[in-house]
């Protein structure tokens, strides 16, 4: 049978190693210098090689001590993984939550950190969906929570906030001329979208027939990150929650011939019927992180 390292003696080991000394190493491990001294023996006996070379003045390495040494850290490194994994705390609950992928990508992140951080033992799932799609499914209870755009014409939901809407375009590029690649002059103007039923979408085609601009479909994703580099890559022209336009993309105004946008309502809706607690602490963070008054 082969022999087994005993990670006690590889720690003992490593700490002489970083120390230079054993009585050094055994203050560091709560040990005396003898203890500690016996383990790195015992550790000599097992692997059949001197790991230290010793006098009255100093304390270092073989040529086996090194080599062990650097075997020895990755044994202890993954040992205390292992450990930390199986003793972290066993989940208890689990709240189902729903969100647009725009949402679920640029707000829900520190919530649900910091979440984690205060109730580890709840397991929160996200899907992602348009948001019309997801009130229908949270009607059947087939979630816990749905965070979502709230249509204009409806007061559905718990009102988190009041979020204003903007138009976005690539930055300009001084190398393509007079222009410099303002991609918003184009007729007709090519949008970067959310597929339909994303309530954002509607209001920006909406804004753009009012005042009789034409328009195309030029890129259409769920998914918030294509749609960021779509836009960035000079596909077209979008309209999103400003919480959730990147630093590197050009907002339009007015003076840039776009009518501004109606804000929208950010709305928390709960599955029908009494909410676990999970859930109803889930609720509370959203309420107090994205809230009109959150830090």
């Amino acid at each position: 049978m082969p022999a087994n390292l005993d990670t006690d003696l590889l720690r003992a080991f490593v700490a002489v190693a970083d120390a230079r000394s054993f009585t050094r190493a055994g203050d560091a491990l709560g040990r005396t210098q003898a203890a500690v001294s016996q383990q790195v023996r015992r550790l000599e006996e097992v692997v059949g090689k001197r790991v230290f070379q010793r006098d009255t003045k100093s304390v270092s390495l073989t040529g086996e001590g090194e080599l062990l040494l650097t075997y020895a850290r990755r044994m202890l490194t993954l040992n205390d993984e292992v450990m930390a994994l199986m003793r972290r705390p066993v989940s208890i609950a689990s709240v189902r939550i729903g969100s647009p992928d725009d949402y679920a990508t640029m707000l829900l992140p520190e919530v649900l950190a910091r979440f984690a951080a205060a109730y580890p033992e709840v397991t929160v799932e996200v899907v992602c969906d348009n948001s019309p799609d997801l009130v229908a499914e949270i009607e059947k209870g087939r979630y816990d929570l749905a965070l979502v755009t709230r249509h204009p014409d409806t007061k559905s939901g718990e009102l988190v906030r009041r979020e204003p809407v903007a138009w976005v375009a690539p930055p300009l590029n001084p190398n393509k001329g007079p222009n410099k690649g303002a991609i918003e002059r184009e007729d007709p103007l090519p949008l970067a979208l959310f597929p339909k039923g994303c309530v954002v979408r509607d209001l920006a085609v909406a804004t753009l027939e009012e005042i009789g601009r034409g328009w195309r479909v030029a890129f259409t994703s769920k998914s918030v990150v294509a749609v960021h580099g779509a836009v960035l890559g000079g596909l077209g022209v979008t309209a999103m929650e400003a919480c959730t336009v990147p630093p590197t993309l050009r907002r339009l105004t007015e003076a840039d011939g776009f009518p501004a946008l109606p804000d929208v309502d950010m709305a928390l809706h709960r599955a029908p019927g009494m909410a676990a607690k999970p859930v109803r602490l889930l609720a509370d963070a959203i309420h107090d992180l994205l809230g009109p008054t959150a830090p």
